[in-house]
């Protein structure tokens, strides 16, 4: 765990990036093939409270930005920056997903998407904390 501040506005900064991707990803990338996998059509999607949503997935990002920003020391290599965020996603997010979806006996592809979602998203964190200043 790092000894150094966190750095404030690389966390605002991730925070930001993973709506980003998220808009690209749950957009034109893989909008459709989602709605499919997870069951939701777009009128249902339409009729959620968009301000909440937004808000608190915000907020939550931001937790994970602060929290991931802990753990990687501000002196790390880019390498290990990225290495120790794409774990995360990959060794203990999508794992986590995993475990309820199997469960929960949702398809393959919607854990995919999501699960890679996530890969995706602490991958791009790592990158921000690596390159930041």
């Amino acid at each position: 765990m790092s000894s150094s501040p966190v750095p404030w506005l690389a966390v605002v900064a991730c925070a930001v990036s993973t709506f980003l991707l998220g808009g690209l990803w749950y957009g034109p990338l893989l909008g459709k093939p989602w709605m499919r996998a997870s069951g939701i059509a777009p009128e249902q999607a339409a009729r959620g409270n968009m301000a909440m949503i937004f808000g608190l997935s915000f907020m939550l990002q931001l937790l994970a930005a602060f929290v991931l920003a802990m753990f990687i020391d501000a002196d790390a290599t880019l390498g290990f920056a990225v290495g120790a965020a794409a774990s995360v996603g990959a060794c203990w997010v999508a794992p986590a997903l995993g475990v309820i979806y199997l469960f929960e006996q949702r398809p393959f592809t919607h854990w995919a998407i999501n699960a890679g979602y996530h890969v995706a998203a602490f991958s791009i964190m790592g990158l921000i904390l690596g390159l930041w200043p």
